[in-house]
């Protein structure tokens, strides 16, 4: 091959775009392999466990159709694993030969790898354009998952139960959002009696709305309880409600629909991007964390009530400290049962600081669940929060002058 192999992106997306959502990939993978040449080009999808990845296939069988496949790979010391901890291209070179192992990423969200071999070593030029083209990939995976279960079916390691495909239904569709004032990522390690665990969050021009909730009991029961619960609290901040609106409509709907001593710990969260401030109502839910300038320490709330533990109850809206270079971690109470009691959540938070929130939030789960053995009797849910600040309010600030010029 004469001169830098170049991707035509526009004639690269028009084919996916063109192809079914299941052959996606397929139409990536050919278009990579004719545009440069590539022996083999694959797709690893990031699963569920956040330890492995999925190899993506399709076997055709001779008058029996095909059968899709996966194989899995490990992250850990993999320059898979390399190439999706560090955001970057890894090539690795094999004598005339190379892999490009390329991360499929969207706002943070670990979407996948990449994966082409190609005979030649790949110059600067041609690593830029597979990471445009592993960017697009990832935009095009989440789009197109809603219409199939195959990715769905690639991220799973294990069956799930009925209590975990409800669980699994309430989260949100991306665990990690990047934008100019903040990263975030949450994790959800959920026990093999499904324990009610979710969290959820979502972004307006100038608020972002967090929630991190812990269900009473096992199994389906707790999952109906985390449905009601999470579903109140959707619809009121769809409606433009406060803090304290969210809550007593999560209160009321428990109150109506759940029997008497069933109840929901939580805590639900605002960030004012504007003026850079946060508050929070704590209903029953273990302490948060703040950690700041090498050090972690839980942050004192005011205790208030769980959801729907009576028939009435009333929360107090706090202030939330938010400050530029420091990082809040929300916990579930699995994350603070007795087997991992031995586990100094504040110092495990301090020597992960310097790693991206959805990489600490992973640690931060591999330790909880070693310390009991690979086996959780409680779900364990933690939800992190960089705080970067920036220049919104600056922004907003000088387009309301120049609104009044």
């Amino acid at each position: 091959m004469t001169g830098p192999a170049r991707v035509d992106l526009r004639s690269l997306m028009a084919r996916a775009e063109a192809a079914a959502p299941v052959g996606l990939v397929d139409a990536i993978a050919d278009g990579l392999q004719e545009m440069l040449g590539a022996s083999e080009v694959s797709f690893l999808i990031a699963d569920f466990s956040g330890r492995t990845l999925s190899r993506l296939g399709y076997a055709k069988s001779r008058g029996t159709g095909g059968e899709e496949t996966k194989h899995r790979v490990e992250l850990a010391g993999t320059s898979q694993g390399e190439a999706l901890l560090h955001q970057r291209a890894i090539v690795v070179e094999e004598g005339d030969a190379s892999r490009m192992l390329v991360p499929v990423t969207s706002r943070g969200e670990a979407v996948g790898v990449l994966e082409l071999k190609l005979p030649y070593h790949p110059g600067p030029v041609t690593v830029d354009d597979v990471e445009v083209a592993a960017n697009q990939l990832a935009y095009m995976v989440i789009a197109n998952r809603r219409y199939t279960d195959l990715y769905e079916w690639g991220q799973r390691t294990v069956p799930l139960s009925l209590a975990g495909e409800i669980q699994r239904r309430l989260l949100p569709a991306t665990y990690t959002c990047e934008a100019s004032q903040f990263t975030l990522a949450a994790w959800l390690e959920p026990a093999g009696q499904v324990g009610g665990d979710t969290f959820d969050f979502s972004l307006e021009r100038d608020t972002l709305h967090l929630s991190i909730t812990d269900a009473m009991g096992h199994s389906v029961r707790s999952a109906l309880l985390a449905t009601v619960v999470l579903g109140s609290l959707r619809n009121t901040r769809r409606a433009a409600g406060s803090l304290s609106d969210q809550a007593q409509a999560a209160q009321q709907a428990l109150v109506a629909h759940t029997e008497p001593g069933e109840f929901v710990t939580g805590q639900l969260a605002r960030v004012d991007l504007v003026h850079g401030t946060a508050q929070v109502i704590n209903a029953g839910h273990p302490l948060p964390y703040l950690v700041r300038d090498g050090h972690a320490e839980q942050i004192v709330l005011a205790p208030g009530l769980p959801f729907g533990a009576f028939q009435t109850a009333h929360w107090v809206v706090q202030e939330l400290p938010l400050l530029p270079g420091g990082r809040l971690v929300f916990v579930s109470d699995g994350m603070l049962e007795r087997r991992a009691a031995e586990l100094d959540l504040p110092t495990i938070l301090e020597h992960s600081r310097a790693l991206h929130p959805r990489e600490a939030i992973q640690d931060l789960m591999h330790r909880v669940l070693e310390a009991r053995g690979g086996e959780l009797e409680d779900d364990a849910a933690a939800m992190c929060l960089d705080w970067i600040g920036g220049p919104a309010r600056d922004r907003i600030a000088h387009a309301g002058a120049a609104a009044t010029d």
